[in-house]
């Protein structure tokens, strides 16, 4: 796949004068959330404020603490094109350009406390601000690869009912041929330097829009963003997150797992479309004060990778194991990573023989769930242990714990009431919500072992989900697209292992 931007299409953005430091009269700078305080609620032992917003709570208190000199004002976001282009922002900035954004989408784009947005842009700027920029606003970010097909973006809106999508200029002649279909969509936002009819442009917008704007009080259980997540049978769900269960609901993982300092820098490779951006490349890393790193990459190529870590002075690594897979084929010994201290994986297995010095984790809707945590003894080829808050265990259909060693259904324990980490709901499906529940326990479809320490071991998916390179495949969805051919008849997808991708489709056609 080629690569989708040219740095200068956006260059406007990062050239434009530095914008000044201050916040609007309603900044609260009046007793802010601590990093303790945001500890103790994800470990259940305090409870949770009645509003919270991940924009005002803690990214304008980092910016505050760069104003008063209370931390260097290091980047917070660094992008670079891959072609000798970059974007430093460190928290003031993202803040001043995430409220000139918030007014581009609460005034021209005429979008309100509620609403959702449907984003489908690649690894660029604009992606973090949008998103920062639904915070600030209380409008519902609900994100796309820019894989998507005209057929999968339909879908999407039609389900959602979202009132605005934002795209880049590649992805627009999609949106275009179904946006007839959408009654709901009021507004298509491009971003690009070219005006299109009927589209509103991003950049002409923003570059006018005022630094002012007033962060919405939201609610701490208030939607925050939706996920599509594809299942064994019918088209991908709609999977709702709170405030708090995105914006505070990370900050063990920050700490413990990915075991980021405020003078890190991390590389998450994953795609925007996925919640492990939302973890690694906004909330863990921005809870600890960390730099997100992102290139612009397209499409993996380990050498560009490779030179990447060299050149850069990245501490923390977080990607899917079929790049790692990738990495053994290259003579590592030529390369000499300065900074790299701590690299991470996660959402499919990784071949033992593959982990030294790699940590591994469980990734799902209720975010990581296992892990070896920085510090911990690591079996490799193992998950880790069950990480706070939760408790894992690995139970039968009777929702009946397991001893050690004997394979069964991984779940987790619910109390009285659903954990605020947890996901919210599947939106408009209260069906597919309830039947993750087996008594007490939350079931994650995922198959494992616990030994007598305490470590998880996956065997495999309980559905036929194909986890290929990271990334989850119903095969209902792939079924569907190969009927539609006039030439098939029937068709069938399954898995068959691939050393590389972990696992590919296979297609049986009739």
């Amino acid at each position: 796949m080629k690569i989708l931007f040219r740095y200068q299409t956006f260059r406007f953005l990062w050239l434009m004068k530095p914008p000044g430091r201050h916040f609007h009269k309603d900044y609260q700078l009046w007793a802010p959330l601590t990093l303790d305080d945001l500890e103790a609620m994800n470990r259940c032992e305090r409870a949770l404020p009645k509003n919270f917003n991940f924009a005002g709570d803690v990214l304008d208190q980092w910016a505050q603490k760069e104003k008063t000199g209370e931390r260097p004002a290091n980047p917070a976001l660094w992008w670079v094109s891959g072609k000798g282009d970059e974007v430093k922002w460190n928290f003031g900035e993202l803040s001043s350009l995430s409220r000139k954004a918030a007014n581009v989408l609460t005034k021209p784009c005429g979008l309100q406390r509620g609403d959702r947005v449907a984003v489908i842009l690649p690894r660029i700027p604009e992606w973090w601000l949008i998103y920062v920029a639904c915070m600030r606003t209380g409008i519902v970010f609900i994100p796309g690869t820019t894989q998507l097909v005209a057929k999968d973006i339909l879908y999407r809106l039609q389900a959602s009912k979202a009132k605005c999508i934002v795209v880049s200029e590649e992805v627009a002649p999609a949106v275009e041929s179904i946006a007839p279909d959408c009654p709901d969509l009021k507004t298509k936002l491009l971003v690009s330097l070219h005006s299109q009819n009927g589209w509103l442009n991003f950049q002409e917008l923003f570059q006018s829009a005022s630094e002012e704007h007033s962060c919405v009080d939201t609610g701490s259980q208030e939607p925050m963003a939706i996920y599509f997540t594809s299942g064994t049978t019918g088209s991908p769900k709609m999977a709702q997150h709170s405030q708090s269960s995105l914006g505070i609901g990370y900050t063990l993982c920050g700490r413990y797992w990915l075991a980021l300092k405020s003078s890190d820098i991390i590389w998450n490779m994953s795609d925007t479309a996925w919640i492990k951006t939302a973890i690694s490349s906004v909330f863990s890393s921005w809870l600890l004060g960390a730099c997100v790193f992102v290139h612009q990459m397209a499409k993996f190529d380990p050498d560009t990778f490779l030179d990447t870590l060299t050149i850069y002075p990245i501490t923390t690594l977080c990607t899917a194991p079929t790049m790692y897979r990738m990495l053994v084929q290259k003579d590592l010994k030529r390369y000499k990573f300065k900074k790299l201290r701590h690299c991470l994986t996660g959402g499919e297995p990784l071949n033992s023989e593959l982990l030294e010095n790699l940590h591994t984790c469980m990734s799902s809707q209720q975010g990581i769930i296992c892990a070896n945590q920085k510090g911990q003894e690591i079996k490799p080829g193992s998950m880790g242990k069950g990480i706070a808050p939760y408790d894992v265990q690995i139970i039968d259909e009777n929702s009946n714990i397991l001893p050690s060693g004997q394979e069964g259904d991984i779940a987790l324990r619910v109390n009285s009431t659903w954990p605020f980490c947890f996901f919210s709901e599947y939106v408009n499906n209260p069906e597919k919500t309830a039947a993750t529940m087996r008594g007490n326990f939350y079931v994650t479809g995922d198959r494992g072992v616990m030994d007598s320490d305490g470590y998880f071991w996956f065997v495999g998916r309980a559905d036929d989900i194909i986890i290929s390179s990271g990334y989850r495949i119903g095969p209902f969805e792939v079924e569907s697209a190969l009927i539609e051919h006039p030439a098939v008849v029937e068709s069938a997808v399954v898995s068959s292992p691939d050393p590389i991708r972990g696992e590919v489709g296979c297609m049986l056609l009739k």
